[in-house]
């Protein structure tokens, strides 16, 4: 009976998700700072829901969640560590969950809202943790084949789009095998986000990168290509968003 009802709240919480488009005006004057909080395909996928809940103490803060297809594949209900994503709804500040599907729900008419769109000029900030090596190639050389690669490819690196914003962060966390890690293509993709498009390269850059730590990885692996302490991710997107460190928990 109880995994009855927990299924069907799961499908209520999802359907009250998709059903009502999204459009950013609306929630701009809410006083409040807007992170989009996205995961792609990557065992690091599983702290998401840590990230998410340390941040809940911030009763300024609004969080909507994105997730590509590959990460939602770790967040099924497989242990307490994995729940279903569509539980991270209960978490205070969770205010919206997107997948893919959610970018076209019905047929588009003029005057309609673009998701993608939407969720750019809604966030403050950008957090791609993890970035999976296979999303970081889309990134670099532009492709936008989902939701979250959308959101990138439209992001406002001028500050000029939006200018009630200024010019916004992305702030990513890599995590992958460290032979994907330590791979030439890999030098070259992170090289463009830190150096050509980095916010320590000057005023003109949007990236920041969250390199990763070394350990044993989930393949069995030991080597760097783990995805940075969520810990030091909760901690950093705090300070980027102005987000007071001593707000009490929820």
């Amino acid at each position: 009976m109880a995994t009855s009802n927990s299924t069907a709240s799961a499908s209520q919480i999802q359907s009250s998700i998709s059903s009502t488009p999204f459009v950013a005006a609306e929630h701009m004057n809410d006083g409040k700072r807007h992170l989009l909080l996205a995961a792609s395909g990557s065992v690091a996928t599983i702290k998401l829901p840590n990230i998410a809940q340390a941040l809940s103490r911030h009763p300024n803060l609004s969080i909507r969640i994105l997730v590509t297809q590959s990460a939602e594949k770790f967040l099924i209900g497989q242990s307490a560590e994995q729940p279903h994503l569509e539980s991270l709804q209960s978490i205070p500040n969770v205010d919206g969950i997107y997948r893919d599907e959610d970018e076209w729900t019905s047929p588009w008419t003029r005057g309609g809202g673009i998701l993608h769109i939407e969720l750019r000029r809604w966030a403050d900030m950008l957090v791609i943790a993890p970035l999976s090596a296979n999303t970081l190639a889309k990134v670099v050389v532009g492709l936008a084949d989902n939701l979250l690669t959308s959101v990138v490819r439209a992001w406002d690196t001028t500050g000029l789009i939006d200018p009630v914003c200024g010019k916004k962060r992305i702030i990513v966390a890599p995590a992958m095998n460290t032979a994907m890690w330590r791979h030439p293509i890999t030098k070259q993709q992170i090289r463009v986000l830190e150096e050509d498009w980095g916010v320590d390269g000057g005023q003109d850059g949007w990236y920041e990168v969250l390199r990763p730590m070394e350990k044993e990885l989930a393949c069995g692996d030991i080597g760097d290509g783990a995805m940075k302490d969520w810990r030091e991710i909760v901690d950093i997107i705090e300070q980027r968003l102005n987000l007071s460190t001593s707000a009490p928990a929820s």
